[in-house]
């Protein structure tokens, strides 16, 4: 051990302020003289005040609109499915690029004639769609959305 490696701390006490002329930091007690920040409780403002002014949050113009995190269902037309035979899913509407995935939700959603005898299973689907697809002789099955599947790490 030497005496340079000794790991000593300072042995002096926190200074007192505002504690009378002789302490050093007597009277104003470092703060300067008068204002808001001269005054006990200055540091409690809420933030953003500027001084009884207009508040930077209240004073910046917002931006118009509101954005859902819920992505909307996509749509397809009960015409479009006329091309399509047998079951029906996700899958198969993404194989044909009647939707852009098969992980997301998906409308079905009446437009012209529909002929092919189809079972279909998506999120939704309008009662007029439903009509449709019972009148060429098919079913509809509501399914929840499907998951996208999980990596696997390395």
């Amino acid at each position: 051990m030497k005496y340079n490696d000794l790991k000593v701390e300072k042995n002096t006490r926190p200074s007192r302020k505002g504690r009378g002329i002789s302490a050093g930091q007597g009277k104003t007690a470092g703060r300067g003289t008068k204002g808001q920040k001269a005054r006990t409780g200055h540091r409690k403002m809420p933030a953003g005040f500027m001084g009884g002014q207009r508040a930077i949050m209240q004073a910046v113009p917002k931006l118009k609109g509101f954005k859902s995190f819920h992505p909307k269902a996509e749509v397809v037309y009960t015409d479009r499915l006329n091309e399509l035979k047998g079951k029906i899913d996700n899958y198969v509407l993404a194989d044909k690029s009647l939707i852009s995935s098969p992980f997301v939700k998906v409308k079905i959603i009446t437009r012209g004639e529909l002929t092919a005898k189809i079972d279909l299973e998506t999120q939704f689907a309008s009662k007029t769609a439903i009509e449709a697809i019972k009148k060429a002789g098919g079913s509809f099955k509501q399914v929840s959305i499907l998951k996208r599947p999980e990596k696997k790490e390395k």
